[in-house]
């Protein structure tokens, strides 16, 4: 392993972290950017339905109603270099859900959710990003 490859496995593991934030925070046009362009998700809700390209997952972010909360826990992220231009990776995943209460209350939670992601990462001119994010839920 050389310095350049935990350079990138670092960099790739930090996306993995900062989608799991931006999305929990609602900060979808700065989530659909860690996608290329032609990018495909597949989301845990719908892992059979891709989703294809950065404007069609922002799309479907946006969609998502109002009041719903999500706090997205990610473990065990282990990324490999495939070479200088690109990585995978996978990590485990355990989402919590709600919706949020209108008095500032804690709503009920419901059942956590454990699941994967398998992840292609690209390096592109504006530095790596997900080129696929393959999510399921072990439930």
């Amino acid at each position: 392993m050389t310095m350049h490859d935990e350079s990138i496995r670092r960099t790739c593991a930090d996306l993995v972290s900062h989608y799991a934030y931006l999305n929990d925070e609602r900060r979808f046009e700065e989530l659909a950017a860690l996608f290329t362009d032609d990018a495909v998700l597949y989301r845990p809700s719908a892992p059979g339905q891709a989703i294809r390209g950065r404007e069609a997952i922002l799309a479907s972010f946006r969609k998502r109603a109002p009041d719903t909360m999500t706090f997205h826990v990610c473990s065990d992220i282990l990324i490999d270099v495939l070479d200088a231009d690109r990585a995978q990776g996978r990590s485990r995943i355990l989402l919590l859900s709600a919706p949020r209460a209108s008095d500032g209350t804690a709503p009920p939670a419901a059942t956590p959710m454990p699941g994967v992601f398998k992840d292609l990462f690209a390096l592109t001119e504006d530095g790596w990003k997900f080129a696929e994010r393959r999510g399921s839920f072990w439930i």
